[in-house]
């Protein structure tokens, strides 16, 4: 670890008396996407890098800051974004493996720095994760470090943050304790829920990372950041349980030594699919928790001090009851897999099951009942069959319908509904739902709206893209459902819109 900086302590995150242009990468993900908006309350100027700027064209800060389109291991291209740029947040992290996982994360990390140093960037500003010295770390981890190493190796000033389990709404980290919490009075858990963690909330994240824009430099080197509450696992989903109004769990630490196996067993009881689970899994496989407060020295804590673990958990349980999640991990990075234009369908073999509906309501009514499908509303027909099919999705390492959706009347494009992601949105008029349960193909709902008459005619299309002969003999399986579920989900969506028509009427007028 590095030496002090000079300079003295500065006072956070507030305006700035230099404000810094800024480039964030990562602008898609659950940080990032947090990130921006204050970084522009503290008057900073924002530029955001994406690979594909549909990704955040619903975002309410996108037109206070500049995108650039690009990809991070385009040298030429972040370059290019990088001029003039005082501070790079480098917020990038694949919750992916397999074959040279550790390599590519590197080399995009490298391309960065030197980007950075021809660019004449002042500062890096790094989040990694929380771990153990003289420990083997699994891969995530260990790239994580190799990450950090890379930019404090640059040439370019760095700030490498280190920070544990994140709390907050909408985080993966978060998720798992609460479904985990919710799901099971007496949890049967690997031997790891009894290490020691020193959770953070992600108000705290984002006040040091606002806050190392302004820190007086150099500094280059690490800082572990945390709440300075030390909970083992079991204890933070009691805590967890004991302010959603829940009795106490018991916590049954049982000696399963495979992380591949435990994160099996996550991804069979909350949210989280496998190929995330088993990387948050395989972080909690030691203790986490901060080594030095150095950071104290150099950004005092904020103001009423940093956020103690019970405390986090109520925010996050507020801003979900609220519908106002900001960000959620199961939007972050998502890339759209489009669907080829009507009416060729550019060559693919398709299947499709389409149906209309006339209905009384008016056109926005039913957009109101097709906007907020998913989540808690349902599918608006047989929950049973659903809720077994997304079951099935579970075990077989799919989303499953769990994952829910962030706000409950609102979505943009990008966003998780259920085991759907939102495609495409005419609002007022067409939703596209493109699947990502485990089905040998591509499949889609379309739900859209258009007046006819009074009323209105609501059109429903499932299409799917068969993959070999498993694809076709698939559809073949699943027709007898669909000749039952979306027949009852067309009538049942005009119903419920018709409903809410009749109950809009019904309110009283404001006197004059």
């Amino acid at each position: 670890m590095n030496s002090m900086p000079e300079g003295s302590p500065q006072s956070g995150p507030a305006r700035p008396a230099s404000p810094r242009k800024v480039l964030v990468t990562g602008a898609t993900g659950y940080i990032g996407g947090r990130l921006v908006p204050r970084l522009l309350e503290a008057g900073h100027t924002v530029k955001v890098i994406v690979r594909t700027p549909a990704k955040i064209a619903g975002v309410p800060w996108l037109n206070d800051v500049e995108v650039v389109q690009g990809s991070l291991d385009d040298g030429g291209i972040l370059r290019e974004a990088l001029d003039g740029v005082d501070v790079l947040y480098y917020l990038v992290h694949s919750m992916a493996g397999g074959t040279g996982f550790e390599q590519k994360e590197k080399t995009m990390a490298e391309t960065a720095a030197a980007a950075a140093t021809a660019a004449g960037v002042s500062r890096i500003v790094y989040l990694g994760g929380l771990h153990p010295g003289g420990t083997e770390l699994s891969t995530h981890m260990r790239s994580r470090e190799t990450v950090g190493k890379v930019f404090l190796n640059s040439q370019v000033d760095a700030v490498v943050f280190q920070a544990g389990v994140v709390i907050g709404s909408g985080s993966a980290s978060f998720e798992m304790i609460r479904h985990l919490s919710d799901t099971l009075p007496v949890m049967p858990a690997p031997s790891w829920v009894r290490n020691k963690i020193e959770a953070i909330a992600v108000r705290d994240v984002l006040y040091y990372l606002v806050s190392a824009a302004s820190v007086a430099g150099p500094v280059n080197r690490t800082f572990d950041i945390g709440s300075r509450q030390v909970l083992t696992y079991a204890d933070m989903m009691n805590e967890y349980a004991a302010e959603a109004g829940l009795p106490k769990r018991l916590v049954l630490a049982l000696p399963i030594p495979a992380a591949k196996l435990a994160g099996m067993w996550v991804a069979l009881t909350t949210p989280i699919p496998l190929s995330m689970s088993l990387p948050l899994v395989e972080s909690l496989q030691h203790d986490a928790i901060s080594g030095e407060h150095d950071i104290d020295a150099v950004i005092p804590q904020p103001e009423g001090g940093l956020t103690g673990f019970r405390h986090a958990v109520a925010l996050a349980l507020n801003k979900e009851r609220d519908g106002q999640i900001e960000t959620a991990w199961s939007n972050a990075g998502a890339d759209a897999d489009p669907l080829p234009s009507d009416p060729d369908w550019a060559g693919h073999r398709v299947f499709v099951d389409e149906r209309t509906y006339d209905s009384e309501a008016a056109p926005e009514h039913v957009w109101t009942i097709i906007e907020g499908i998913g989540g808690k509303s349902g599918w608006y027909s047989m929950p049973l069959a659903w809720t077994i099919r997304g079951w099935i999705d579970s075990v077989t390492g799919g989303a499953g319908l769990s994952r829910g959706r962030r706000h409950p009347h609102r979505l943009a494009e990008g966003e998780a509904v259920d085991w759907w992601r939102a495609e495409r949105i005419d609002r007022g008029r067409l939703l596209r739902l493109r699947a990502e349960m485990k089905v040998p193909g591509r499949a889609w709902l379309e739900l859209s709206v258009e007046p006819d008459g009074d009323g209105s005619r609501y059109r429903q299309r499932a299409i799917f893209f068969p993959k070999g002969l498993g694809g076709r003999l698939y559809w073949l399986a699943v027709l007898p459902f669909h000749s039952l579920i979306f027949p009852a989900m067309s009538r049942n969506i005009a119903a419920a819109a018709l409903k809410l028509q009749e109950a809009e009427s019904e309110q009283p007028r404001p006197s004059t």
